[in-house]
């Protein structure tokens, strides 16, 4: 239930997509459902428990990559997010997403949403610091606007445009600036 879950919110909308679709997409009845989870906001809350551990897989498996140098890290990042953001089948952020979906700031997802992204900007700063950023927080702060960039671009631009092409490059020339070296020639 919680793949049909993931995939219907993921390319249709959290809030757009209702229980009796879940349940059709799993191939289940509604009473399973409601006994795994208590409310189609439970369901929501795993989803975004399971998108965190996707996300997070992605980004320490790019980093961990070059586990002696944080910012080929960075910039590895960022080629691997270009590869993704590219897919025919990518709808951008799932985090952004359910931003856009819930205006309320106070509602649960949302604020699950932005304590998502500050982790995301810690480890960031974090990673900046050990490359030897002279200025790690503006670091941190310009990558994380890439990334939310590059998350707009891939759906206003399309698949296969040559925005994520660009990325890495982009990252590289911020990190390098940062750093003061040259990163993953």
């Amino acid at each position: 239930m919680l793949d049909a879950a993931e995939q219907l919110f993921y390319r249709e909308g959290a809030r757009a997509v209702g229980v009796d679709a879940v349940v059709k997409q799993a191939g289940v009845n509604k009473m399973s459902l409601y006994r795994q989870f208590n409310s189609k906001d439970e369901l929501l809350r795993q989803y975004l428990v399971r998108r965190d551990a996707k996300f997070w897989g992605y980004f320490e498996g790019s980093v961990a990559r070059h586990p002696d140098d944080p910012a080929a890290g960075l910039v590895q990042f960022f080629a691997d997010l270009s590869v993704r953001a590219s897919a025919l089948d990518y709808r951008g952020c799932p985090f952004v997403n359910v931003a856009v979906e819930f205006a309320d700031p106070e509602h649960f997802a949302r604020r699950h949403v932005a304590e998502g992204k500050r982790q995301l900007l810690a480890r960031l700063h974090e990673l900046a610091t050990a490359a030897g950023a002279a200025e790690p927080t503006a670091l941190a702060e310009a990558l994380a606007l890439l990334i939310e960039g590059a998350y707009a671009a891939s759906q206003t631009y399309g698949p296969g445009n040559t925005l994520m092409l660009a990325l890495p490059g982009v990252a590289r020339t911020m990190v390098e600036q940062a750093v003061g070296r040259e990163v993953l020639r």
